[in-house]
């Protein structure tokens, strides 16, 4: 692996759009929940519009991560261990890097202090389906404007590295059929709140939506109609559909 880059200024401006949700910031599950359409819609595009399946390259003393001969600034998010199945964040800061590089980590920690979030307050645990790498890069980039992040393989396990200045596409709404098939994807592959997750996703995309009841409609260029149902102490999409919009 190849370490060369250029040192750029970083934007850790706080995203504030999910403290404006209705939800317990104190709450793991919730959290998570508000911060994933936003972070799989980014990360979707960043894939085809910026990775594209190059070879990665990063250099932690000058603070990039290149995809192929593309550079850009670098933030540590933290790393996870093959040996001992732990996750350590990058605010512990063992290994003596720049301020400047974990900056995204540290406000996580400083939300996380703020909110009482323990999962973003605490330096080492141990790796489960829940607390991994990617699930607190989620939540990480969630919490930032205008972050991707990358999992970097190696030896010994992985590093999770936060980056900006992709192209602004990467950031762009989408549209209801993104929309339906992102919303489609995660909740089959992730255990969440679906009125969390979609209030959370509709919030970032800066659509419009309101309530009749438990069923929400998202004004798109079609109109989305989501019926959801109450299951234990969650709530869950049973429906959804576009319709004509009455705009």
């Amino acid at each position: 692996m190849r370490f060369w880059g250029k040192d750029r200024k970083q934007d850790n401006r706080k995203n504030i759009w999910i403290e404006h949700l209705n939800i317990d910031t104190g709450n793991w599950f919730q959290v998570f929940s508000a911060c994933l359409g936003k972070m799989i819609a980014i990360q979707t595009a960043c894939s085809e519009q910026v990775v594209k399946g190059q070879d990665w390259n990063v250099d932690f003393s000058e603070g990039v991560i290149l995809f192929g001969n593309q550079k850009y600034p670098l933030q540590f998010i933290g790393s996870e261990a093959t040996s001992s199945n732990t996750w350590l964040w990058g605010w512990e800061n063992i290994n003596g890097f720049s301020e400047k590089i974990i900056q995204v980590a540290t406000h996580a920690k400083v939300v996380g202090e703020r909110w009482n979030l323990e999962p973003l307050t605490t330096a080492e645990f141990t790796l489960d389906d829940t607390f991994n790498g990617h699930n607190l890069s989620i939540v990480t980039c969630g919490l930032v404007d205008k972050y991707c992040y990358y999992r970097g393989p190696h030896s010994g396990g992985a590093i999770f590295a936060a980056f900006s200045g992709v192209p602004d596409s990467v950031f762009a709404s989408i549209d209801v059929q993104k929309f339906v098939s992102i919303t489609t994807q995660c909740i089959l592959q992730f255990h969440i709140d679906h009125k969390i997750f979609v209030e959370g996703f509709l919030s970032w995309n800066n659509t419009q939506y309101e309530w009749d009841n438990q069923t929400l409609l998202a004004h798109f260029q079609q109109d989305l109609k989501i019926e959801f149902e109450q299951v234990n102490n969650f709530w869950r999409i049973c429906a959804m559909n576009t319709i004509l919009s009455g705009k």
